[in-house]
């Protein structure tokens, strides 16, 4: 691991603010990406035990799912889910429902890592820390849900709340998840877009 500990060889993904499904695919993106990070960081800590590169990057994989993870999980609830279950197709109420289920398990599971990765950042320099057999399976459950999680949006929900949206309400929904991130809207004059790394 290094400083700014680059996760895979890809490009760095980046928001479409202009199309709120790619926007809300880059974030799965990012999730993957972060996802990642947190398991190689575990097998780093095993060999290494707590350094500098370990904490630096439990603090990047805590800032994500602080800041970030919440802001897209909001999305869904509002833009996504919502516009799903008025449809009124059972298999697909279903499906949003066990999402939405996932965003409570998620929390609770986050809530543990978290603990786990703020111990991490105070025990730099101990050799001998280890994650226990309770935060390993806290973490596979975590990981394993995501990947469900991601597939069934993409593979269904995204498409059928796409679908159901005109151009007007996918750019309302574009504007919404500016302004909750205090992004600029593009047809601000003078004021360029910012695009905050953990803002996705």
């Amino acid at each position: 691991m290094t400083g700014a500990i680059p996760v895979g060889g890809r490009a760095e993904p980046q928001a479409d603010h202009e199309h709120p499904f790619e926007w809300l695919r880059a974030c799965h993106d990012r999730v993957e990406r972060t996802l990642d990070l947190l398991q190689r960081l575990v097998a780093h800590v095993e060999v290494h035990g707590v350094d500098t590169q370990a904490a630096q990057a439990a603090a990047q994989v805590q800032r994500y799912f602080d800041q970030a993870a919440p802001l897209h999980h909001e999305d869904e609830e509002l833009h996504v889910f919502s516009r799903v279950l008025a449809l009124g197709d059972a298999r697909l109420d279903a499906m949003v429902k066990r999402l939405q289920a996932d965003h409570a398990a998620m929390a609770d599971d986050w809530a543990h890592l978290r603990s786990v990765l703020s111990r991490l950042q105070a025990a730099v320099g101990d050799a001998g820390w280890r994650w226990s057999s309770d935060d390993r399976q806290c973490l596979a459950r975590f990981v394993q849900r995501y990947e469900s999680h991601i597939a069934t949006e993409e593979g269904e929900v995204f498409v059928a709340a796409e679908h159901a949206m005109a151009a007007a309400d996918r750019a309302a929904m574009a504007e919404d998840m500016r302004v909750r991130r205090a992004i600029a809207s593009p047809t601000t004059v003078g004021v360029p877009l910012k695009s905050p790394q953990v803002r996705r």
